[in-house]
Parts: C-alpha cells; structure tokens; sequence
C-alpha cells in the first residue's frame, strides 16, 4: 500500500524533504507553506512551488497552522503522516489528531538537548562539539516526543551558522530517506528522549545580534558566527549607523594596543581592527549604513554616535 504524506513548512529545511520523497514510493499530496507576502517571516525563506510541482505535490498556503481552513485542507489530502520541517508555528491539538502519533517534527539539534527555539545559532553560541538533526513524534510539549531518526555530526572550530545550516541539510536528508523507507516498511519504532538529558533553548531575536564590545574577543567573534547569514547578522554601531559584522577572526596573540573595547585600532588590507574586552576582533566582512570605511576615532556600539 502506497502511503500518503503532506509536508508543512517554509524554508530550504522543507525543500531538502520535499526531494527525499522523489523516489520514494510514497505519495507526497500537499505542502502546506506560507504566502510569498508572508516570507519576511523567516530569514531563510524558501518558495516550495517547484519543488513541490517536481513530486507532483499540490501547494496550499496559509498564515495560520491551526486555522479552520488549514485544518480543512490537510483532512482533505488524506494523509497517512503529516512532516513539519521549517515551521516555527505552534501545531494545536486539532492539528496533531488529525494523523493521531503520526505528526512527524524536525529539529536541528541533538535532542533532548536543546529543545525548543534558534537551535542552530545556540548551537554555536554553547561551543558544543557535537550535534544532530532530530525527527521525533509530535505532541503537546516542545521537542519532547520519541525519537524516529537521528544523525550526529561533530562541530567545526570555526561553524558559522551558514556550514551548520548545510551540515543539517545534508543530515536531514539522510535522515528523511531513512525514515520514508522505514515506515513504508512497517517499522514504526521509535525512542523515547531521556528527559535528565534536556535542555531548553529560548527566542533569538534580530536584536540579539547586537555586540557588547566589552566582551571577550572569542565571544564576540562566537556572535558573529552564529548570527551570520542565512540570519540577519551580529551587529554594532558607528556614528550612529548600523554596521552588520559577517564575518571576523581571532587575532592571536594579541596585540600591544592600548585602547578601550569597540574601538576601532587599525585599517588595513586585512579588515579592521577592533579592541574588546579582552584581545582584538578583525573584521573581515561587514555592511555598513553609510559611504566609505569606518571612521578609527570614536567607540563602536552607541546607536546615537
């Protein structure tokens, strides 16, 4: 018997599971994903048309997971499982029984650790050395259900936010394709999480990117790399316009520069030169409000200049 699947989300997480279903014996009959006039919603955004069309998908767009209407269309499909991939938005109760213990949830992270919101820049905020995709059974809590799929990858010295989101793209992958051929085969184990193992991670905003100079060096460089894009950027600034930092490195062993944290030390070929707290930051790609390089008097960080 041929099993039918609907995929609900919106960004390139959903697409990589929409191709694992090419192939896979199963019927993919609906994706459930934002409207284009809602795609400021998620930095890393992604039309699902063509992907979609290409496994012969039906595209229903909504706003609201639990609206009346979005419930109606995915009772309609039919589905054997629902897969919610890249989609921020609570699912309700109503949701959740509509494939009762068959809403199947994707989180980038090794769970139980770091359930919950902005996995991925956590990930490199905590300078954890390992990590995972997880597929797990939806239910009432946050990313606590049992576990059907897992793939574990060590984490590089110098992750951006950018390398991780790739390293999860491609474990995602195998991990959706793994699962496909397991529950069309009739193996619907699944592990239950070690709750003494969980942990929680909160709401990031875009302002959560905004850089305390008197921080480490290392720490600040930490922010950069995991605000980076496909998220909105770490950020300070400098006479009073926004200058979005993309990319920095250590410099080790510091410097003999005697100068007070977010000032600005040195311009050159290199990048620019910033002191912190403790050592300095060379910024290597930045996107700055206003003509021309940053000025070296003043102190980075304070929005009025």
């Amino acid at each position: 018997m041929t099993l039918r699947a609907i995929i609900v989300g919106a960004v390139e997480s959903t697409a990589v599971a929409i191709r694992a279903f090419e192939g896979s014996g199963w019927d993919l009959a609906l994706v459930v994903t934002l409207p284009p006039e809602k795609s400021a919603r998620h930095s890393d955004y992604v039309d699902l048309q063509s992907d979609a069309e290409a496994v012969g998908a039906r595209i229903f767009h909504t706003a609201q997971t639990n609206h009346p209407d979005t419930i109606a269309a995915i009772r309609e499909a039919r589905p054997d499982y629902i897969f919610v991939v890249g989609w921020s938005q609570i699912c309700g109760p109503e949701f959740l029984n509509l494939t009762p213990g068959k809403v199947i949830g994707y989180h980038p992270a090794a769970l139980p650790r770091l359930r919950g919101r902005a996995a991925i820049s956590w990930t490199i905020l905590l300078d954890e050395k390992i990590s995972a995709g997880s597929l797990f059974q939806m239910a009432d809590g946050v990313d606590d259900g049992p576990l059907l799929e897992q793939a574990y990858f060590h984490i590089a010295p110098r992750e951006t936010a950018m390398s991780l989101y790739a390293k999860h793209m491609v474990a995602l992958d195998k991990m959706t394709r793994r699962a496909l051929e397991r529950l069309a085969s009739g193996n619907t184990e699944f592990q239950v999480q070690d709750e003494s193992c969980a942990t929680y991670a909160v709401r990031r905003t875009p302002a959560d990117g905004l850089i305390d100079w008197n921080q480490p060096a290392r720490a600040v460089d930490r922010l950069v790399r995991a605000a980076g894009k496909p998220y909105p950027g770490a950020f300070t600034f400098v006479k009073g316009a926004r200058l979005t930092i993309w990319a920095s490195e250590l410099v080790e062993p510091e410097l003999p520069y005697h100068a007070m944290p977010g000032q600005l030390v040195a311009d050159d070929a290199q990048g620019l030169l910033v002191q912190t707290g403790s050592g300095q930051l060379r910024v290597t790609d930045w996107a700055w409000e206003l003509d021309g390089r940053p000025p070296m008097h003043g102190i980075w960080g304070r929005e009025n200049g």
